[in-house]
């Protein structure tokens, strides 16, 4: 649930912050104020698309944040550990920034984020219905999507959609195992020559670095040996060691301290150093015994460089690459050996398609039961919205043949009129028709969704009467269940709200403000028009009545 929204330099708005609580919350004021600016924000929070243009006037960026409780959204809890976004516990906070040159900067719970991690969120959170949605849902693919949504099967028809790909991708290697078989055949000969090496040589994994530090040591045996023995020598075996001398200084300037007392921190250095010399003597002593000079050793590591380099000279590759092109040259080569079998590729085939049809089964299954409760639920809806006796169909025609989108063309079909025949939503002719369609859609869709905020922006344009007043009812109730967010220019619609804001607007500047009882009376007769004295008490009578 959406409990805050701020903006600041956002379009037209200066600054703006918004406390919406739970159940149907309605956005009112005069055209042009800016009440779809707050929808735009909140789309732009959970990944919508931005532009410098959205900066206000004069602004170096514009700022957005929202805040929502999380106590019941348990999917979006365990995606934010999943990706490490924790915030305080039972809170989300989204703030996106976009500067003049169109930069964008995302943050969940603080954290910076990706705007795909920012979408992905929002995803969780908002379902945001706008007042063109009529338009998009003439397209066939919006109508699919909106059936699968419906069905709680976009799911199944990403694994069918997948599966009927890998399909296609075998069907093209089998069909090119048949045109390219004697190229095919020398590639497989070589590839199974170099596997052969590299599997002989088996080079390990960071096996190279090893091998040079061993070498260099190896090769230096000599020089490492007289080094850490003439450094021992000189700490504490020869005439006038260090050591010695280091004891010698500081047991003087110990008896001289006694007179004055400044040598003390000098002494305690000097202590120090002879400590660290001594630690230093001791673990030369150590090194020194350790220091391996044997020469067939040496001889088996520069043996094992060579081969390696010569290895990836003959390859094309450095050396310490060798593990990955053998994994590589494998993998390549099951291919080709699965490419080059008939048999093997045909049964991989089969099994393949085998899948795709199994997943297009269960998806064809889903959709068509869906199919008939959204076409129940639509034609119910449509009565409330003056369109008595009219009627609602999701067509599903079986193609000819299937393919990732699935075995079925879905068609969404209306009569506005019991007298009249089903007919392609895209070919309804009034818009008004296609408006309150879309808003029987709409609202049914909405009921499926598993967002906890629902956003309707101006969905009601150009209805009124008692079908806006259904329309603002429908929404109340809708508001039992989900918290509805809706920007409207009608009062019957605004009455039934369970909270309001106006926006008003003065110039360029944007004023959002949460209105009590007489403000709304005040607004509601606003929206109503005519004489102030019966617009005020008409508007009384919608609140009451709401």
């Amino acid at each position: 649930m959406l409990r805050a929204l701020e903006l600041r330099d956002f379009v037209i708005v200066e600054k703006a912050s918004l406390e919406i609580g739970p159940g149907f919350t309605v956005l009112t004021g005069e055209t042009g104020a800016g009440k779809s600016i707050l929808v735009d924000a909140i789309e732009l929070l959970v990944g919508g698309k931005g532009d410098a243009a959205l900066v206000r006037e004069g602004c170096e960026r514009a700022e957005l944040s929202a805040e929502f409780d999380l106590s019941k959204n348990h999917l979006l809890s365990q995606w934010i550990d999943e990706h490490d976004l924790r915030g305080d516990p039972g809170q989300l906070i989204l703030r996106r920034s976009i500067d003049k040159a169109g930069r964008t900067r995302c943050f969940i719970n603080g954290h910076a984020a990706t705007l795909a991690q920012l979408r992905e969120a929002g995803e969780f959170l908002v379902d945001i219905h706008g007042q063109h949605a009529h338009q998009s849902l003439l397209r066939p693919a919006a109508q699919r999507n909106l059936l699968d949504t419906h069905a709680a099967a976009e799911e199944l028809a990403r694994e069918t959609a997948e599966a009927c790909r890998a399909w296609k991708r075998l069907q093209e290697v089998a069909a090119e195992a048949q045109k390219n078989f004697a190229a095919r055949e020398a590639e497989r000969a070589d590839l199974r020559e170099r596997v052969g090496e590299l599997k002989k040589l088996a080079p390990g994994e960071g096996e190279w670095d090893r091998v040079s530090a061993e070498q260099t040591r190896l090769a230096h045996g000599s020089a490492l040996l007289a080094g850490a023995e003439s450094s021992l020598e000189a700490l504490v075996e020869a005439e006038g060691a260090c050591l010695a001398q280091l004891a010698a200084i500081a047991t003087q300037l110990r008896g001289l301290s006694a007179h004055d007392a400044r040598l003390g921190a000098i002494v305690e250095m000097l202590g120090s150093a002879e400590a660290q010399a001594g630690e230093a003597a001791r673990e030369l002593r150590h090194y020194a015994s350790r220091i391996d000079l044997d020469p067939e050793a040496l001889k088996e590591t520069e043996a094992r460089i060579a081969a390696l380099h010569a290895a990836g000279r003959r390859h094309r590759v450095k050396a310490e690459a060798l593990p990955e092109l053998l994994r590589e040259l494998e993998k390549r080569l099951e291919e080709l050996d699965l490419s080059v079998n008939p048999e093997a590729l045909e049964r991989e085939v089969g099994a393949a398609r085998a899948k795709f049809e199994s997943w297009l089964k269960q998806l064809t299954a889903r959709r068509r039961a869906a199919a008939e409760a959204l076409s129940r639920t639509v034609s119910a809806a449509m009565q409330q919205l003056a369109m008595a006796g009219g009627r609602f169909s999701v067509a599903l025609r079986s193609l000819q043949e299937a393919g990732a989108a699935g075995a079925e063309e879905i068609e969404f079909e209306v009569a506005s009129h019991p007298s009249l025949p089903l007919r392609p939503l895209a070919k309804v002719a009034s818009g008004g028709e296609l408006s309150r369609i879309s808003l029987a859609i709409q609202l049914v869709a909405a009921k499926a969704s598993p967002v906890g905020t629902l956003v309707f922006d101006e969905v009601d344009a150009g209805m009124g009467g008692a079908v806006a007043e259904t329309i603002g009812k429908s929404l109340r109730r809708l508001g039992k269940e989900r918290q509805v967010l809706c920007v409207t220019h009608l009062p019957q619609v605004a009455a039934n709200g369970n909270g309001q804001w106006c926006v008003t607007r003065s110039g360029l500047k944007v004023k959002v403000e949460k209105l009590d009882r007489d403000s709304r009376i005040a607004e509601l007769a606003r929206m109503l028009g005519g004489a102030e004295k019966t617009a005020r008490k008409h508007a009384e009578e919608l609140l009451d009545a709401g």
